[in-house]
């Protein structure tokens, strides 16, 4: 036996298909989560998900026994066990792979995605020497992803049969049809409602946890030695160019070591394609968000431009400038098509800036760049004037956002009315990121036009005295909102790193130095930065327990990986990239490098750890930033790899 029942249920896998599809469970077989199922569609990539197809119960038939190789849980009960029977697991993009062994049987199953389209093919192989008889059984569900699903009379499920092995069936009048395929064996119709699956990381996280589902038939077919059969589930009438597929280009830096190459192979998780523009974006975390202005803008240097691909990164720069408005990116693209894009951000618009001078910097793609100037002058045009949310410039040169019961910056936990961390005011982060905005405006202009724009320098110098003077305090670490002459917000944060990390920073080398101690010394932990410093009041230890609890710990003291990639950055930088500090930075990655291939979903990282004790991913299970930024560390440049032992 691989895994014992509480190892089985806590890793999980993900596979995706490029358009907002996935498949999902634990490696156990059961869903633990309402996210979970064997195909999740997107009717409107990449959204509007639907949970189409739950799982697939599978049992070997002898003349004396069944032996079942699912697993379930229900109330007070794990019926069946079938992870006793799993000999091997791994997992990929968009395939996964069990072996299942007992006396007398040698299973391989395969699950795997159809990168495009909606479409999940199960194989079998048989690896014994002797035939097995091998019973299918499908258990559906229809419902918005978010949702639960439970026994309705609406539900018929009606089904037609197809030929070649086929079927069509409706849930209902009116929705999208599923088709079911299968390579060899007898389809047996029923009609039988499955209760009470329980999920247990719902119920952990306070919500509804048990669902219904429908059986709508089985299927039982034999299995020579070395034979393969396949089940496929597909949203299309299925033939053959829905099934066959080119090959992906693979990621390969044979001078890395094998954790970098995985993370570029799972970073490929988060790339879809946008329906409604066209273009490609980035899938913010998985399960339940989809494409945001802020994760995107973030994600994309790792993701995207660190690795090279450049036209992916085009795409996406591209799919955010057409929706650009009153000098703003959105925060988020809606979930449904008659909702409108949302504008609810100040930083999504500023980090697109320095996406595009690392753009520039890594491929010197001037035609771009020119391309879009005038998108950057509008922006840095609407932000000086005022926008959206009370967005604008102040007389002291900071840039000061907010209303009351908006979200704007990137600690955006919202319940109901009620935000926990509204930082109305002049962000520290915001202004790091503006103070970018200017410079590299004023570099673009320079390097490509040969011009220096008018009144730029002075703008940029008065937000850099400006900087100097509000946000630093009498301990030396930077404050974390600051209204000029009216209120200061000293807390201990994380924010104040960009202030050492990005491309140009307001502060000298001595006073980065000191804000890199400050967080060195007070949140900096083996799997990100702490959102707040322990000794203060409102820090919270644990992330967990139903959603109020959650929100108002989610930017208290929970740590998130994305921010140690601006750790290791500004400690890089502020070090010279020497060979010492690489080393160091390697060595401080190792919890995170064992999470990734060891805890939680597989070959993922996790958007968020506990604050105190951070040792359990938490959150979404594989969050593009957490894996992007991580990228964007070790693929920069001048990291150096001399004295970093690759095996590690």
């Amino acid at each position: 036996m691989l895994y014992s029942f509480e190892e089985s249920i806590a890793k999980e896998y993900l596979l995706t298909n490029g358009i907002g599809g996935y498949s999902g469970a634990s490696v156990s077989g059961a869903n633990t989560r309402r996210y979970h199922g064997l195909m999740i569609a997107s009717f409107n990539p990449p959204t509007q998900r639907m949970v189409m197809v739950s799982k697939v119960e599978e049992t070997i038939i002898r003349d004396n026994e069944s032996i079942q190789l699912s697993t379930n849980q229900f109330p007070g009960a794990v019926s069946p066990q079938g992870y006793n029977y799993i000999d091997s697991f791994e997992a990929s993009v968009n395939k996964a792979i069990w072996i299942y062994k007992g006396e007398e049987f040698h299973l391989q199953k395969t699950i795997h995605l159809v990168q495009g389209v909606n479409t999940v093919i199960i194989t079998y192989k048989n690896l014994h020497e002797n035939a097995i008889r091998l019973q299918l059984l499908p258990l559906l569900v229809y419902r918005d992803y978010h949702a639960m699903f439970h026994q309705d009379d609406k539900f018929n499920f009606y089904s037609e049969k197809m030929k070649d092995n086929g079927l069509k069936i409706y849930a209902e009048y009116g929705a999208h049809p599923l088709f079911i395929q299968f390579s060899k064996g007898d389809w047996q119709n029923e009609n039988a409602w499955y209760k009470n699956f329980q999920y247990i990381r719902e119920k952990e996280r306070g919500f509804d946890f048990e669902e219904d589902a429908m059986n709508v038939g089985k299927l039982i077919t034999t299995i020579e030695s070395n034979e393969e059969i396949q089940i496929i589930f597909s949203t299309d009438e299925i033939t053959d160019s829905i099934i066959d597929e080119k090959e992906t280009e693979e990621n390969s830096f044979s001078h890395l070591p094998k954790f970098v190459n995985d993370l570029m192979t799972s970073s490929r998780q988060f790339v879809v394609q946008r329906k409604s523009t066209g273009g490609a974006t980035l899938i913010a975390g998985y399960h339940w968000f989809t494409d945001w202005g802020r994760d995107t803008m973030i994600a994309l240097r790792g993701i995207s431009i660190a690795t090279g691909k450049q036209e992916e990164a085009k795409s996406i720069l591209q799919t955010f400038f057409s929706v650009l408005s009153e000098g703003m990116l959105p925060n988020r693209f809606p979930d449904y098509e008659n909702d409108e894009v949302e504008y609810n951000t100040i930083d999504a618009t500023l980090w697109l800036f320095v996406s595009l001078y690392e753009y520039y910097k890594k491929f010197n793609d001037a035609a771009f760049i020119k391309e879009h100037l005038h998108h950057l002058k509008e922006i840095i045009d609407w932000h000086i004037k005022g926008t959206r949310f009370n967005i604008k410039a102040t007389a002291e040169g900071l840039l000061y956002g907010g209303e009351s019961g908006y979200q704007l910056t990137w600690m955006d936990a919202r319940i109901g009315n009620f935000v926990v961390t509204p930082r109305i005011g002049c962000p520290v982060e915001i202004n790091a990121l503006w103070y970018n905005a200017l410079c590299i405006y004023q570099f673009f202009a320079k390097e490509l036009l040969n011009e220096n724009e008018t009144g730029l320098d002075g703008l940029i110098a008065n937000c850099k005295e400006s900087f100097q003077e509000y946000f630093i305090n009498t301990k030396n670490y930077l404050n974390d909102v600051v209204i000029p002459g009216y209120y200061l917000d000293y807390s201990i944060r994380p924010n104040q790193i960009y202030a050492a990390s990005l491309p140009f920073s307001p502060l000298t080398k001595e006073q980065q130095q000191n804000v890199l101690s400050c967080v060195e010394e007070n949140l900096l932990t083996p799997y990100g930065l702490r959102t707040l410093d322990i000794s203060n009041p409102q820090f919270k230890a644990v992330y967990e327990g139903d959603a109020w609890h959650r929100d108002t710990a989610y930017h208290q003291g929970t740590v998130w990986p994305f921010l140690w990639g601006e750790w290791a950055m500004a400690f890089l930088k502020l070090n010279a990239w020497s060979e010492e500090a690489c080393v160091r930075v390697w060595d401080e990655a190792r919890q995170l490098r064992h999470h990734f291939y060891n805890e939680g979903c597989v070959n993922a990282i996790a958007e968020i750890f506990d604050g105190l004790k951070p040792a359990t991913g938490k959150g979404c299970v594989q969050q593009a930033w957490s894996v992007a930024v991580l990228l964007s560390v070790f693929l920069h440049p001048d990291f150096k790899w001399g004295n970093i032992n690759k095996n590690d």
